[in-house]
């Protein structure tokens, strides 16, 4: 196998395996998000781990794939380096998804608590409406004070 059929061969996987995790997001679409996050995880990791497979030509291969065909063939030459690249590979990912988790929690009880406060103004702004039945009463939050007779200014026009 040349470099050029190397190269074709990993961009086959690549587009394929998006086209299986597009597929593995739409079919975990519906569940409960702390379910779903970690199966996408593990899909992720499980199409998109690489493992050697001759380490004197630096070729590789994807990590199911070595591990299954060793498995199915019996020849168990590189099923521990996959098996080994696919546990570090997960571990590494799921730190990332749980720091991710750390960071994004805060954030969400922030925003909740901000909705829950607009959600309490635009009820106490509707129960205020609700009092304000007088179309023309005082209950106007820039209406002028009703002012003594005496005190009311009158208009003064400038002499020519």
């Amino acid at each position: 196998m040349t470099e050029h059929d190397y190269l074709i061969a990993w961009g086959l996987y690549a587009v394929a395996a998006l086209g299986c995790l597009l597929v593995l997001f739409v079919m975990t679409g519906w569940m409960w998000r702390y379910l779903k996050e970690p199966l996408r995880v593990i899909g992720a990791v499980l199409l998109f781990t690489p493992t050697v497979v001759d380490p004197a030509r630096d070729l590789y291969a994807p990590a199911v794939a070595i591990s299954a065909l060793d498995l199915l063939f019996k020849v168990g030459s590189n099923v521990w380096t996959a098996v080994l690249d696919l546990a570090m590979y997960g571990l590494c990912a799921f730190i990332a998804y749980l720091v991710f988790v750390l960071v994004r929690m805060p954030i969400e009880k922030s925003r909740k608590a901000r909705q829950e406060q607009l959600e309490a103004r635009k009820q106490q702004a509707a129960a205020q409406d609700d009092e304000d039945d007088e179309p023309f009463g005082n209950n106007e939050p820039y209406a002028r004070s009703p002012e003594p007779a005496s005190t009311l200014r009158t208009r003064v026009e400038p002499r020519l």
